[in-house]
């Protein structure tokens, strides 16, 4: 495959484009079927093409241009496989290096855990089993109504007094 004119100067634009036409798609469904990500498979392609055509003086197609393509396509896939993995590690190992907790925020964690606790034990049962009900339980305040066979005004006011008694004690604790 000749992807230049008699004219060293004037590259045959038509027969690259050709080319292209008859291999872009064929090419990113190949590319998907290994890197299973359609915009990474169709840059894939794009480069490639790109990168072709730029040392297309320099490439010696032996065999045929179907094989050189789809073999240029399997191994840039393979590339990218390949470097997503390694970014993929080092953001694990950054999220786990960076997300260590110091000795400091654990004891911090574990105080505020006990004055949350001791101030929930302190509220009124029903205030208690409301808040407990809808921030452990997930209940909207209308399930909780119905559960309790109470009035959605009366979940909301002790909500609200749960809530205002957490505040108090955490920003007395310094929190």
């Amino acid at each position: 495959m000749v992807l230049a004119s008699t004219n060293p100067n004037e590259p045959d634009l038509k027969e690259f484009e050709k080319v292209f036409r008859k291999y872009y798609e064929p090419l990113c469904r190949y590319a998907y079927s290994i890197v299973r990500d359609a915009d990474e498979a169709e840059e894939i392609v794009q480069e490639f093409f790109y990168t072709f055509w730029l040392n297309r003086s320099r490439i010696s197609i032996r065999l045929s241009l179907k094989s050189y393509l789809y073999r240029s396509i399997r191994n840039s896939a393979l590339r990218y496989l390949q470097h997503k993995n390694i970014v993929d590690q080092y953001r694990t190992q950054d999220y786990a290096l960076n997300h260590v907790e110091s000795p400091e925020q654990v004891i911090q964690e574990n105080e505020m855990a006990g004055i949350i606790d001791k101030t929930l034990k302190g509220l009124p049962e029903r205030t208690r089993q409301i808040f407990l009900l809808n921030r452990i339980n997930g209940l909207k305040y209308k399930e909780i109504a119905d559960l309790l066979k109470i009035s959605i005004k009366t979940v909301e006011a002790d909500m609200g007094k749960a809530l205002l008694e957490l505040r108090l004690q955490l920003k007395r604790a310094g929190f």
